[in-house]
């Protein structure tokens, strides 16, 4: 009765992790809805800004004075202190070009890609099974780092689905919302993306102090390289705690990591004396930056739940199971094990046992 109460146990944690999982891809098909929803209940009022007519510009000596400005006619300015005398900065026009053009193409086409490659891989090789499950589980995450983990990972998320709303709003949510929908929807989303910001700092900073001691690459770590993790050859390549994809997503995160949390240090806190360029410059890092971290997270999201069969136990419960630590991490698995090898009526050192699966 023990081991069937372990094992429902065991398979209980992992559905929830997988319907969470489930949960948040369903939640960022459906925010953005929520801005047309309101709109329409009249529950938030949007002010619009009309637009301005041509025929009333066209005889207004005012435009005409503005078009001489930005040709390098000198004004008059009462404002003093930082950018004085700046009355048009051309670099914003630069900046929406390069901002609507190759990083929104370049950024875009990245994230499909990956989606394709993890619907390739999972159509043609499916889901990454273990060979063997023994039954007994090796201590692996610690619960600090595991809420540490899942802290981190909502709070990107949540960033990311607010960050591709703003970044792709106006050409891909306004034709589903509306202008108004999307209006109430870029309302709620501006605040709570700049509000979660610090806090996804904060715990992004200290994952990698924690982890970066351990991700540097040794010789085993381009033997698994040269076989891309297995996918080449007949057995899965050496590894220690962490392979060397995991190591290489690391210091993807690590510098991505960096560059995004400066950038956004400079957008937050624009009164800081950043003038127009350099903010215009921190903007076009940021998106960039963003976009990539979110191409490679997809692929980490895939992996460590769907992809690879045992992964997303060790962050749901802290152990894994021997047959899963032996075929990927086997390096790890032997330094646990002492270099003894797994037999089935011992567990190793450390380690809990489980029920057969």
């Amino acid at each position: 009765m023990r081991v069937k109460e372990i094992k429902g146990k065991r398979r209980k944690r992992l559905y929830v992790a997988l319907a969470a999982i489930a949960l948040g891809l369903l939640l960022a098909m459906v925010l953005p809805l929520t801005g047309y929803v309101l709109h329409s209940a009249g529950l938030v009022q949007v002010a619009q800004a009309q637009d301005a007519d041509d025929k009333d510009e066209a005889v207004n000596p005012r435009a005409e004075y503005w078009r001489a400005v930005r040709g390098g006619v000198e004004g008059y300015s009462a404002v003093s202190g930082q950018e004085t005398g700046v009355l048009i900065q051309d670099g914003g026009q630069n900046w929406r070009e390069t901002r609507n053009g190759p990083v929104f193409f370049y950024g875009a086409s990245l994230i499909i890609a990956v989606l394709v490659a993890i619907a390739v891989k999972h159509i043609v090789r499916g889901r990454d099974t273990l060979e063997l499950r023994t039954g007994r589980t090796i201590a692996r995450w610690p619960a600090f780092e595991r809420a540490l983990h899942w802290y981190v990972a909502i709070l990107f998320i949540i960033l990311a689905i607010t960050g591709l709303s703003l970044m792709f709003g106006r050409a891909m949510l306004i034709p589903l919302l509306g202008k108004e929908g999307f209006a109430v929807w870029a309302q709620f989303t501006k605040p709570v993306h700049d509000y979660l910001a610090l806090p996804f700092a904060a715990g992004l900073i200290l994952t990698l102090l924690i982890y970066m001691r351990k991700m540097f690459l040794q010789s085993h770590d381009f033997v698994w390289l040269k076989s891309v993790g297995g996918l080449i050859g007949d057995r899965h390549p050496p590894s220690g705690f962490f392979n060397a994809g995991e190591k290489i997503f690391f210091w993807l995160l690590f510098f991505g990591g960096i560059a995004l949390t400066v950038s956004g240090f400079f957008m937050l806190f624009p009164n800081l004396g950043t003038e127009r360029d350099a903010m215009q410059f921190w903007n076009i890092v940021h998106s960039s930056t963003s976009m990539l971290l979110i191409a490679v997270v997809l692929g980490h999201i895939y992996l460590g739940s769907f992809g690879v069969e045992g992964a997303l136990e060790g962050m749901v419960t802290g152990s894994v199971d021997e047959g899963f630590a032996h075929e990927h991490h086997i390096l790890w698995y032997d330094e646990v094990k002492g270099g003894a090898p797994a037999t089935d009526s011992s567990p190793a050192p450390g380690a809990t046992t489980a029920a057969p699966t």
